[in-house]
């Protein structure tokens, strides 16, 4: 099965979805469900930012309209984020990152390596506040991963990995994706939102007996 997930690195809700979806495919597995093929398709939330980024309060109480809704909206997320054992850490996070680089190191790198870059951006963004609009961050997060992750960093330096995310925000805004996380299975049915892993279940049992 194929499973094409849209998200950005600043989007807590996909962190959770993602979470939702690694326990979906164990249920699936311990069923006897076929291998996941699962692809990171970028996405950005707020593709109008600059380069290096806002600060992150003035940046959320613009998007929510005052400082008690993103207060609000903050401690909901954190304990959905704990409720599948995620951290939250919103009183580090600073600044509000253009993703557009970790969206590029991401596709950069080998598929077997991708996930385990896109968690460890979700943790340094979210639990250690890291500025990931920053290239040496994002050097420091490949350098965590090892060398496969650091040989692509000259690549990155030098512009690489622009054209194959540019074509994941074309092909989102073909599609109608406005909201992350977004899941496509095997190419036939879509879902919006963080759902939990048993109703992804019944979805990858929906798309297999459609074959």
């Amino acid at each position: 099965m194929k499973i094409d997930i849209y998200s950005d690195m600043v989007c807590p809700w996909c962190r959770i979805g993602k979470q939702n979806l690694n326990k979906a495919l164990e249920l699936w597995a311990s069923e006897g469900g076929e291998p996941a093929e699962i692809t990171f398709r970028a996405f950005q939330l707020d593709p109008d930012l600059p380069p290096e980024g806002l600060p992150f309060k003035q940046a959320m109480t613009q998007k929510m309209g005052d400082s008690s809704r993103v207060q609000q909206a903050t401690e909901q997320v954190t304990s959905a984020g704990a409720a599948v054992g995620l951290t939250y850490r919103f009183d580090r996070v600073q600044r509000m990152p253009n993703t557009k680089l970790a969206h590029r190191f991401v596709a950069l790198l080998k598929p077997d390596l991708q996930e385990r870059a896109v968690n460890a951006i979700f943790r340094a963004y979210f639990e250690e506040g890291r500025d990931i609009a920053l290239f040496g961050e994002i050097e420091a997060i490949a350098t965590e991963l090892g060398e496969e992750a650091t040989a692509v960093l000259e690549q990155l330096r030098q512009g690489a990995g622009e054209d194959a995310v540019n074509a994941d925000l074309e092909s989102a805004s073909r599609i109608g994706v406005t909201g992350v996380p977004f899941f496509i299975f095997d190419n036939k049915y879509a879902l919006s939102g963080a759902y939990p892993p048993d109703k992804l279940v019944e979805l990858m049992h929906r798309v297999k007996n459609s074959e």
